[in-house]
């Protein structure tokens, strides 16, 4: 299974370089990222291959790795309506969708009070 790793470092330039060339040297791959800024810090919540090599490689390198969160990852048609029919199914099912981000080849990562049933609705990984 894939986590959602969530990288808090100071709001600096380089930062995405730098998380891209630790995971590459460790081939790592990203499939998908969300980064902000906000007072100071960055948030970066990252959704790679391997979240144990990750989690080494990012700490060895001096990130700091808040969490690992457990994700629901499922494949999005790539049309119009797709996200809104599938939160819906969510919504319905009284889930709160707490993270979402859409990774390569329209997939949707969510983070949210059950992911087992999350995973179920939605037919997800």
């Amino acid at each position: 299974m894939r986590k959602d790793l969530v990288i808090i470092p100071d709001d600096e330039p380089g930062v995405l370089a730098r998380l891209g060339e630790t995971a590459g040297a460790a081939g790592i791959n990203i499939e998908a990222l969300s980064a902000f800024t906000g007072q100071g810090k960055g948030i970066v919540h990252l959704l790679v291959d391997d979240d144990r090599l990750a989690l080494e490689a990012f700490t060895e390198a001096g990130f700091d790795v808040k969490a690992a969160r457990d994700v629901c990852i499922a494949d999005l048609p790539d049309e119009p309506g797709a996200l809104g029919q599938a939160c819906r199914q969510l919504a319905d099912a009284d889930i709160n969708v707490e993270q979402a981000y859409i990774a390569s080849g329209s997939r949707l990562v969510v983070i949210c009070d059950d992911i087992d049933r999350a995973r179920e609705l939605l037919g997800a990984s």
